[in-house]
């Protein structure tokens, strides 16, 4: 029991003891993406985005055009401006359409797939060289037992959700 007594005593113990007090601490950083200039670029323009598919769903746009806010006020601290903005976001729902993803064994469709796709225009004029034109998609498939309306806003908020995520990552998180 002395020893134990020494080791305590001891300005190594005392050395060691601070070092693991010091690596159980930890240091948190939200880190949400954004790898923007701020000095250069400290505006974005959101166009609304109409529904150009043929199959169409009216809430959808607002759910998507209120997502695609959202995203960059929540995680960049760019304005949101009404035109001219350093950063341009612009385009069109080009496909809002659903098929039969599986057939159960009495040969009637036991899953269905919903796919939503974007096309969006992107401008950055702080510098041209990432602007893009590109589409974006998202699926999702529900039981054909249920009917559309009763799970599409949820679908369509998922779908939403994906495609905002996408375009946000290829915007100004430049992975």
């Amino acid at each position: 029991m002395v020893w134990i007594k020494r080791i305590f005593k001891s300005k190594v113990v005392g050395l060691l003891s601070c070092v693991f007090l010091l690596a159980a601490c930890s240091i948190s950083y939200k880190f949400n993406g954004a790898s923007i200039d701020y000095t250069k670029t400290k505006t974005i323009q959101i166009s609304p985005f109409p529904i150009r598919s043929a199959y169409v769903w009216a809430p959808m746009q607002s759910i998507f055009s209120n997502q695609l806010t959202d995203v960059f006020a929540r995680q960049t601290k760019l304005r949101q401006v009404n035109r001219n903005g350093d950063l341009q976001l612009s385009g069109e729902i080009v496909e809002y359409s659903q098929f039969n993803k599986a057939v159960s064994a009495d040969g009637f469709s036991s899953q269905v797939q919903l796919k939503m796709t974007v096309n969006v225009r992107f401008v950055n004029n702080a510098n041209h060289d990432e602007d893009f034109e590109q589409k974006f998609s998202a699926t999702s498939q529900y039981d054909s037992s249920q009917q559309l309306t009763a799970v599409q806003e949820e679908l369509v908020t998922q779908m939403v959700k994906d495609i905002v995520d996408q375009i946000f990552n290829a915007t100004v998180a430049n992975w």
